[in-house]
């Protein structure tokens, strides 16, 4: 067990203890005070200890010190006891050091640090002076320093700035030589660029002559297209012409009749019933042959269907229909739906169909002439079933073919001389029956005629 302190040592204990600082310690005494502790902590038993240290007994002085260091200070403030073994320690750890502070007297080679730290565990008389003196010597140290490392900072940066002068002052020049040559660089880049935007100008403009130059040799690629497609069309239409005609003759072939034949006999029947019509009209008695009845002339009084022009009639008199079809073996040939659109257009096609056909049949029988219906058969959607009217032919234009050219197929397969009338308002199919011999007459005079029915 330890003695305990000698009455001098108490009193001088209570006049160190009537001491006290007017301010913290120093950050440096602070760190000595807690190592100091640290170090002395282990020489004393877990009952010598205040209560709110004992937990820090069995920790190695390092980590004492770094998780009790403030517990540790506050303790060592707050209890007198703890305060005296801990300098007890102390003293036996550093004698000399310990003797000199109790002195008043500490070495002048001697930390200042120590001194202070050792003076605040001991608390000589006149410790409070040992403390501030220690912290003033610590703050003339940290400020000496402070200043040696603020003068070499100083030098260091004074350095930096020449450096950083001369950096500059090299990094000025260069970049005032990079910027001369930019500045040329821009002045031929722009002398380019002026030359460029000429040069596209000129492209433009070509380019532009080359678009017309293009669309004018499109137009007449356009034409001559368009003019080889109607020849293309044309010489089409002249071949299945032709197919027709050799099926024709095929098939009369293997009736044991030619397409000669027919016509022939078809013109002469035509000729004979003229002659009959003329012998009526002239009222001649019978008479026999006579050598110049064989000679080949114009008969007076013969009409054909061009010579019916000749009476005056409008062309959109319903009487000049009546004449022509009073011709003999007069053929009346019907554009249907060019007649049918023009008189009935909001109809549907099949009743457009029987409203024609109707009036077609009637007028048959009224006139007693031949009649053949002609429809386009591109406007059909499925095969037609449709019974033709009692002395109406109807027909519908192969896949390919249009109605037009099947009435002028029709034209051309009747013998010279012989009465057709075609009725279209179409003007192409007009001139082309005209130029084949026959009459052509508008939908709206048969329309008129039929109205009449």
């Amino acid at each position: 067990m330890e003695q305990p302190a000698s009455g001098a040592e108490s009193a001088d204990a209570a006049g160190g203890d009537a001491e006290a600082l007017d301010r913290p310690l120093p950050e440096g005494v602070r760190r000595r005070v807690v190592a100091l502790v640290s170090d002395a902590f282990g020489g004393l038993t877990v009952t010598e200890l205040p209560a709110q240290l004992r937990q820090y007994a069995r920790f190695t002085p390092n980590r004492r010190a770094r998780f009790a260091g403030n517990a540790m200070a506050a303790a060592l403030e707050s209890d007198a006891v703890f305060r005296q073994r801990i300098g007890e320690r102390f003293t036996q750890a550093d004698p000399e050091l310990a003797a000199a502070v109790e002195s008043g007297s500490p070495p002048p080679a001697a930390d200042p640090m120590d001194v202070a730290a050792a003076a605040y565990v001991l608390r000589p008389v006149g410790w409070v002076k040992l403390v501030a003196a220690a912290g003033e010597e610590v703050q003339r140290a940290d400020a000496e320093r402070v200043d040696e490392e603020n003068r070499r900072e100083l030098e260091r940066l004074r350095e930096e700035l020449t450096l950083a002068r001369a950096a500059t002052k090299a990094e000025t020049e260069r970049l005032r030589t990079e910027l001369d040559a930019a500045r040329r660089e821009a002045e031929s880049a722009q002398r380019k660029l002026r030359g460029a935007l000429s040069d596209v100008k000129r492209g433009e403009a070509a380019l532009r002559r080359n678009a017309a130059e293009i669309e004018t040799v499109r137009a007449e690629a356009a034409a001559q297209v368009s003019a080889a497609e109607s020849e293309t069309r044309r010489l089409k239409a002249r071949l299945t012409e032709a197919e027709s005609a050799v099926e024709s003759s095929r098939r009369a072939a293997r009736e044991g009749r030619s397409v000669g034949d027919m016509r022939l006999r078809l013109l002469l029947d035509t000729v004979l019933e003229s002659a009959q019509g003329l012998r009526r009209e002239l009222a001649l008695p019978p008479a026999a042959a006579h050598p110049a009845d064989l000679v080949d002339a114009v008969e007076p009084g013969r009409m054909s269907a061009k010579d019916i022009a000749a009476r005056a009639l409008s062309d959109m008199d319903p009487a000049l229909l009546d004449q022509l079809l009073a011709l003999p073996q007069a053929h009346l040939v019907v554009d249907g739906y060019n007649v049918t659109k023009t008189g009935y257009p909001t109809m549907p096609l099949e009743k457009q169909r029987l409203r024609l056909l109707g009036g077609l049949a009637m007028l048959a029988a009224q006139s007693g002439a031949e009649m053949t219906c002609v429809f386009d058969g591109a406007e059909l959607a499925a095969p037609v079933l449709l019974a033709p009217p009692r002395g109406v032919r109807v027909l519908f234009s192969k896949p390919g073919v249009t109605a037009d050219e099947l009435i002028r197929q029709l034209v051309r397969a009747e013998p010279p001389g012989r009465p057709v009338v075609v009725v279209s308002t179409d003007r192409e199919v007009a001139d082309g029956v005209a130029r084949a011999g026959a009459r052509p007459v508008a939908s709206a005079l048969l329309l008129k005629r039929l109205s009449r029915v």
